[in-house]
């Protein structure tokens, strides 16, 4: 008899869907899936069925397309069929053909569940599948998440039959004589998966006959621990992210407070894309030089003097864009960067005090067209207020001015290649206003999106 009962209820416990939404089932002629499309037709869900062809196995592949497609004509309900040039694709993307044809599947499944508004994609994985997983993980080497094994939900998938082990359906199936289609390719032990199925499972069941009882048992409180730690990280987000416009800071303090430092960092990292390798990279050099940049595909990790900086890939530490604006006498507003600067010519000698984004400059020394552009190495000044000159480079260690910020600052050039202004932070002691002053020019900087 059909576990209809069991197969509800196990739908309803972890909300997976609900009998008014139609969903799509994926079949591939194996016992396991088609006792889930029986499943299905018997609950009285709307659905479909989808069948992958990955013409791997030649003459066996067009006969579970076949069978796949009766089947569907059996249960009345819609079909969907493709077929992928599986190792031409794994060529071209230097994979190897297991995951080319799991790319290609669940690309596919998502492509037409969009189009045909299915409201879930079924997978018929069970309770051997989530063993299997586990093993692999732990094999690979895991974390917490590779440890919960096979989710009953993780988006538009769902897995209503992980309440059953495999010798549970080979019993189902074979009390209700439902016709499947053997894939051939379960029986090699070249792939992983298949070793641990037919090799290392049936060892353990020696030693514990009720394996998949156990892990299910096991999966449960693994699942709760990772919802346990999730809870903790996302209280150390809001507790220790530093969030600005561009990027994300932790101070190093926090970070030496973190305990256990190492799993907590790995997982305050993990949405930036940072492996668990750079993760021991960065607690190794936090003591050391600052200045060290760890990257992942798409961030990078700024090692600052108090904090580490967390920002897209694009302006590196140390890096400068070497961008450089002209400015004309009569010029207003210049965009350089992410900064806007603006130019008012003052008839008077006016001083603005008190707002470092803001300079009053002695007109009739400047010579236009003057120069924006960010500093460059040998770079010095004369700091407002002092005599002697400067190196920028020193001037930036001095106003300790983190190091993946410098690179960005605007430097205000004068015609004769004098630096008049270190934009938001000093003038140049040349270029004050002083009591021979009849005309001022102002420069306003604004927009800064450090």
């Amino acid at each position: 008899m059909l576990p209809v009962k069991q197969f509800q209820e196990f739908i309803e416990r972890h909300a997976l869907f609900t009998i008014q939404k139609p969903v799509l089932a994926a079949v591939s002629g194996g016992k396991d899936s088609v006792l889930l499309a029986h499943l299905l037709k018997s609950s009285g869900f709307n659905f479909a069925i989808a069948h992958c062809n990955f013409q791997l196995r030649g003459a066996e592949s067009k006969r579970d397309q076949d069978f796949t497609s009766n089947l569907a004509q059996q249960l009345q309900v819609p079909f969907f069929l493709t077929e992928f040039n599986t190792e031409v694709y794994a060529a071209e993307n230097h994979i190897s053909i297991q995951m080319a044809a799991r790319q290609l599947r669940y690309q596919w499944f998502e492509k037409v569940s969009a189009e045909e508004n299915f409201d879930v994609i079924a997978l018929a994985h069970h309770q051997n599948d989530a063993v299997e997983t586990i093993l692999l993980n732990l094999t690979r080497g895991t974390g917490i998440a590779g440890l919960h094994g096979i989710l009953p939900k993780n988006g538009k998938l769902v897995r209503p039959m992980l309440f059953l082990s495999r010798e549970n359906i080979d019993e189902i199936c074979a009390e209700e004589k439902l016709d499947f289609v053997e894939d051939s390719s379960n029986a090699s032990v070249k792939y992983a998966r298949n070793k641990i199925r037919l090799e290392v499972v049936p060892k353990l069941k020696e030693l514990n006959p009720n394996l998949e009882k156990t892990f299910e048992q096991n999966l449960e409180r693994f699942r709760q621990l990772e919802q346990l730690l999730e809870k903790t990280l996302q209280q150390l987000r809001d507790t220790v992210f530093i969030r600005q416009k561009l990027e994300v800071q932790i101070k190093i303090s926090d970070l030496k407070n973190l305990n256990p430092q190492k799993l907590l960092l790995f997982g305050l990292l993990r949405e930036f894309n940072f492996s668990e390798q750079i993760v021991n990279d960065l607690l190794l050099s936090l003591e050391k030089q600052p200045g060290k940049v760890f990257e992942s595909p798409s961030y990078q990790i700024i090692l600052d003097r108090t904090e580490i900086i967390i920002r897209e890939r694009g302006i590196r530490s140390g890096e400068r864009e070497n961008a450089t604006v002209q400015i004309d006498e009569n010029q207003q507003e210049i965009q350089f960067q992410n900064f806007r600067l603006k130019l008012l010519h003052d008839e008077s000698a006016l001083i603005v005090k008190n707002n470092l984004m803001v300079a009053s400059a002695d007109a009739a020394k400047l010579i236009f067209p003057l120069t924006l552009r960010n500093w460059q190495t040998g770079d010095y000044f004369f700091p407002l207020g002092m005599q002697n000159r400067q190196k920028l480079s020193d001037f930036f260690v001095h106003q300790k001015i983190p190091l993946h910020k410098k690179a960005v600052i605007p430097v205000l050039i004068n015609g004769n290649m004098e630096i008049i202004w270190i934009g938001g932070y000093r003038l140049d002691d040349r270029y004050k206003v002083n009591a021979g002053t009849k005309k001022v020019v102002i420069f306003e900087l604004s927009n800064v999106i450090l």
